[in-house]
């Protein structure tokens, strides 16, 4: 196991610089998730980490070594791909002993190792089989048993479940959670599913066009996103979005002539009296009664989806299209008006400008 450092990390193509300086201390054991869309340059930090792409600028180091001249056999890491590369003609057992072999390590230590890990994964009856005989979720077991036996110092973890269906890739995730506290190596796991992210990591790095947009431990992503991207990507469905203008006061926001919102805690007076985005959660609003509610929608649509209905709608005041997210089923005809609720600690407020979090 070790401490792995990324120090203003930068990378370019040519003329074409594609990650701004990335610094992030990843702590021994510690399984951190590099989260973002496609295209942000998330897989390209993690082959840096690799040495898989060359550091343009800044320090990389693994274990309190500067790595960044080292080859990728020389880091002592392994690397779990998106797709399983396994050796179609070859065993499981010969599958993950192989790179053991090529080491030259004695037969009955690469023996040890192997069932150590097939037992671990749950593969020892499938030992002898070849890839074509295993499932996917079966083959990607065998492709991290292939990193697990090598006893690395850090996993890397590029995009491991993509190819997997849906129900799979969930049983998969809690093998992959349980498979790091049994063996507690640091791992940087990639991923552009923020549900993978959220149930995996022990802190996420969020990511867009090569700059880390935030830092922090899931919740603390999901409850106090630093940016307005962090809070749109963060969360499903998605964060709600209005325009909205801070009061002299800084004690509220309106929304529109009739769409009023307390904000607590009180503004800083730099914020007061200024065009802003404030963000809501679809599972913060409450049904109110009509003399209660701070806002109101005008029903567009309804998604049922048994433990809870998403109703889409417009706000009766600006026109805004947003989602509330209901416990157990609702039925509401199209057209109809519901009366809506919003605790001021749940409102998130951005910068118009810069996108960045306004206040705690």
């Amino acid at each position: 196991m070790a401490d792995v450092s990324l120090r203003n990390i930068h990378k370019s193509f040519g003329q074409n610089e594609v990650i701004h300086g990335i610094s992030c201390d990843i702590h021994d054991g510690e399984f951190i998730v590099i989260l973002g869309p496609s295209g942000c340059g998330k897989s390209t930090v993690l082959r840096m980490i690799a040495g898989l792409e060359v550091i343009t600028k800044g320090e990389l180091t693994i274990d309190d070594k500067v790595v960044n001249q080292l080859e990728p056999a020389d880091r002592d890491i392994a690397m779990v791909f998106q797709n399983y590369a396994l050796y179609p003609h070859m065993t499981v057992f010969k599958n993950m002993a192989y790179g053991l072999k090529i080491r030259r390590m004695p037969k009955a230590e690469i023996e040890k190792r192997v069932q150590k890990a097939a037992g671990i994964l749950e593969l020892t009856e499938f030992l002898n089989r070849k890839p074509r005989q295993l499932s996917g979720g079966q083959r990607q077991r065998v492709a991290m048993g292939r990193c697990i036996v090598r006893e690395p110092k850090v996993f890397l973890f590029d995009e491991p479940l993509s190819n997997l269906d849906a129900k799979l890739r969930v049983q998969m995730r809690q093998e992959l959670r349980n498979l790091h506290e049994t063996l507690g190596i640091t791992s940087v796991y990639v991923t552009h599913d923020q549900v993978e992210a959220m149930t995996l990591g022990d802190r996420l790095i969020v990511m867009e066009n090569g700059y880390v947009e935030q830092i922090g431990s899931p919740l603390d992503v999901y409850e106090k996103p630093a940016t307005h991207f962090v809070a749109g990507f963060i969360g499903s469905p998605a964060m709600n979005f209005f325009e909205a203008r801070t009061s002299r006061d800084g004690q509220s926001a309106q929304l529109s002539d009739t769409e009023t919102l307390p904000i607590h805690p009180q503004l800083d007076p730099s914020f007061r009296d200024q065009a802003i985005v404030l963000g809501i959660r679809p599972e913060h609003f409450k049904l109110a009664a009509e003399r209660d509610g701070t806002m109101q929608m005008r029903v567009e649509n309804l998604e049922t989806l048994g433990a809870d209905t998403l109703v889409h709608g417009k706000s009766a005041g600006n026109k805004t299209i947003f989602t509330v997210r209901l416990p157990d089923i609702h039925r509401y005809p199209k057209g109809s008006t519901l009366s809506l609720s919003i605790s001021p600690e749940k409102l998130h407020l951005f910068d118009k400008e810069s996108g960045k979090r306004i206040g705690a």
